[in-house]
């Protein structure tokens, strides 16, 4: 093997540098596999680097978040809170959006054992619609609290209310997303389940012809950042205008409003939930973690990424803009692209941040025995718990 300096000793070591692309080859040239073109090169290439993975993480170490918490005490804190809201607000692209007529229709109305379920389009700004399931517990007293619901990546909102590959009913609860907003509804909470921009019903025609299952983040992600915007700034605007439209409901309290998600969803949901005071509870399943560690290391969609954001904070300070008010935090011990150590570490963080709201009652996370699922055991009688219900 060709020797390794220090550098690249220690890149093997963090996981992020594949040593065996810097041996050389034992093996007869017809049974070698090639890797690329520095297969068999047999010069000492010391300490020059390949790796764009690592030299970001090296980046990452040397850059200072300008608006990272560093606060220890509430006043201090609450003033952190409002340059950081402000700074994230325009990193996502701002919101200087015309609050347009929601123009709501009902298109139609199912009646189930639990609840009530009603598919509705409103629209969230002009030229641009909303989907959306609305699902109205028979248990509950109106105005009855309201969880909004956003999928991760897959076949869209259908894939959290209950609905297969052929639209028809299912009861197993069956793939990664498990019928969530349906589970929000059987604890006794109005859901409202909504079609993310890019999933669904709200795609392109090109990739809308490929399946039900083909997301179309991209080329709406990608057409975003080059207006100088982002699709989670969009998709938040989605759920701001969704906070608009319950209020319109007399049978759902506009001020005992939620949102969970999960993966992609959940990208929504720590977003929406920081930027909109609105959201009274957060649950957010599969995606708190470190920017480091996960979309800054692993294969993820362009529609989990914010120009610059590293330049001013962590993901945890992120979701320190929640406190505080109550956040729940799940993730999967074996979860391949939100990998559990860090979501630890970033969840450790953001308590801390609540430690110093005096609300650290007011955090909690659970560690599941599982992958990149939904799993709500705790999560969804933490926010129906602390909503009301």
């Amino acid at each position: 093997m060709a020797r390794m300096s220090r550098r690249e000793l220690g890149r093997a070591a963090a996981g992020v540098v594949a040593a065996q692309a810097f041996r050389v080859s034992a093996q007869a040239p017809e049974a070698r596999r090639y890797i690329g073109p520095l297969t068999d090169v047999r010069a000492d290439l010391g300490d020059r680097g390949f790796d764009p993975v690592a030299r970001t993480r090296e980046q990452y170490a040397a850059t200072a978040r300008r608006l990272r918490f560093e606060a220890r005490t509430r006043e201090d804190a609450e003033r952190w809170q409002t340059a950081l809201r402000a700074k994230v607000a325009e990193l996502v692209g701002g919101f200087a959006y015309e609050r347009s007529p929601l123009n709501p229709v009902v298109l139609e109305t199912r009646a189930f054992p639990a609840y009530r379920r009603e598919k509705i389009v409103f629209d969230s700004r002009p030229g641009v619609s909303v989907l959306a399931y609305v699902l109205l517990p028979a248990s509950a007293r109106p105005p009855a609290a309201a969880m909004i619901c956003v999928p991760g990546h897959g076949r869209g909102v259908d894939d959290i209310v209950g609905i297969d590959e052929r639209g028809a009913d299912r009861t197993d609860k069956s793939g990664y997303q498990r019928d969530f907003a349906i589970q929000v509804a059987e604890a006794g909470l109005a859901a409202v389940a909504i079609e993310p921009m890019g999933f669904g019903c709200r795609r392109d025609p090109i990739n809308a012809q490929k399946g039900l299952a083909q997301k179309a983040c991209d080329p709406v992600a990608g057409g975003a950042l080059m207006l100088g915007q982002t699709l989670i700034g969009w998709r938040v605007w989605d759920v701001m205008r969704t906070i608009d439209y319950i209020a319109t409901r007399p049978e759902l309290d506009a001020s005992r409003i939620g949102c969970v998600g999960i993966s992609g969803g959940g990208t929504t949901t720590l977003f929406a939930a920081a930027l909109e005071p609105r959201v009274r509870a957060a649950m957010v399943s599969g995606y708190l973690n470190t920017f480091r560690d996960s979309v800054g290391s692993l294969v993820h969609c362009i529609d989990n990424y914010v120009p610059g954001i590293l330049t001013w904070a962590e993901m945890y300070d992120v979701a320190g803009l929640i406190a505080p008010r109550p956040l729940f935090v799940e993730s999967g011990e074996k979860d391949p692209i939100f990998p559990v150590r860090a979501s630890v570490e970033s969840f450790g963080r953001v308590r801390d941040i609540y430690r110093v709201f005096d609300a650290a009652d007011r955090v909690e996370q659970e560690v599941f025995p599982a992958e990149h699922v939904f799993w709500g055991k705790r999560g969804i009688p933490f926010v129906a718990r602390h909503l009301g219900a």
